[in-house]
């Protein structure tokens, strides 16, 4: 029990949880912990969000506000946020990602739950959270030339890239209001499955949803179909992206924002994984760049993203782009 972070057994005495069996599971990216814990037949999941490193009163706010909404977001049984302790709702081991791993058949059905979940999100009204705004797309794609374009040795045109995204990310804002709530990081490792059916259908659980915005319908959409870590066949992203469409019927311009947030995102993944190995010396991430440049190249070959595009080719050498971003030193 040493090992264990200061105040955990006092915040599970103090939350009725006294004697609990406690498992550590391991971490990934963040400063964020979560044990799972037994006691007299009950189980729950512990996070541990220790403050200053970590604040873990968005996720409680964002949790709350989904589950008044009708969202399957896990029940808040305690919570310190003061302290950093949260003890929620176990939503079991059934993440859809490793699910999927031993169950391929059930892929189209697990996708298009996730996609009618989000379309039902969607037609809620946007939560009281900050707008994803220029300021973010900005400061999110501007990852890439500070991280990525470094660590290949690369001096880029800061300033043109920075206006190539404003003059391609402009028209999007337009339709952006009043918004939805998105979760931001919605993917196959974010998505619980509660008692998966063969096929992959049945109710599903979000996991990992503290830094919701107001924003873009097509953002989530992105992020659940053009995965970093997982591999998903064209030809499903777009069966899944006309149900979307079917569903929520979200306008005209809808698939080009779709390309529009999905170079966006991906550029902004790119720069966050060179900074893991970078600066965190977490080097399993480099093995994730090449889906997420590949799916990169496949939106900025969308028209909507010229401007992008142009200063693509201006600054990255075509043979790096095509060895989907070429090996990061």
């Amino acid at each position: 029990m040493s090992e264990l972070p200061d105040g955990l057994t006092r915040f599970l005495d103090r939350a009725g949880w006294a004697g609990a069996a406690i498992d550590p599971i391991p971490g990934d990216a963040s400063f964020r912990r979560y044990f799972r814990v037994a006691e007299g037949g009950r189980k729950a999941m512990l996070m541990h969000a220790p403050p200053p490193h970590e604040d873990p009163q968005p996720f409680l706010d964002v949790a709350h506000w989904l589950a008044a909404h009708g969202q399957r977001a896990p029940e808040i049984v305690a919570e310190d946020a003061a302290a950093g302790w949260i003890l929620l709702e176990d939503f079991g081991h059934d993440r859809m990602r490793d699910w999927l791993d031993e169950n391929p058949g059930g892929e189209a059905g697990a996708y298009a739950a996730a996609i009618d979940a989000l379309a039902d999100l969607h037609r809620k009204p946007p939560g009281p959270f900050a707008p994803y705004d220029m300021a973010t797309y900005q400061r999110e794609v501007a990852l890439l030339t500070e991280w990525y374009c470094p660590a290949m040795g690369l001096t880029v045109d800061e300033a043109g890239y920075a206006a190539a995204w404003e003059e391609t990310l402009a028209p999007l804002l337009e339709r952006q209001t009043p918004g939805v709530t998105v979760l931001r990081d919605y993917h196959a490792e974010n998505i619980m499955l509660l008692g998966p059916a063969a096929d992959g259908s049945g109710p599903q659980g979000l996991i990992d949803f503290q830094d919701a915005l107001v924003g873009h319908p097509a953002y989530d959409l992105v992020s659940l179909l053009q995965d970093a870590r997982r591999d998903v066949l064209v030809e499903l992203e777009q069966a899944m992206l006309d149900r979307y469409i079917a569903a929520a019927a979200p306008g005209a311009h809808f698939e080009a924002d779709y390309a529009r947030l999905g170079a966006q995102r991906n550029a902004k993944i790119v720069g966050i994984f060179t900074r893991l190995w970078k600066r965190d010396h977490k080097a399993r991430y480099l093995a994730m760049v090449p889906r997420v440049w590949e799916a990169m190249e496949r939106d900025l070959a969308h028209p909507a993203l010229a401007p992008v595009a142009r200063w693509f080719d201006a600054n990255i050498p075509r043979n790096i782009r095509d060895n989907f971003g070429g090996e990061i030193q």
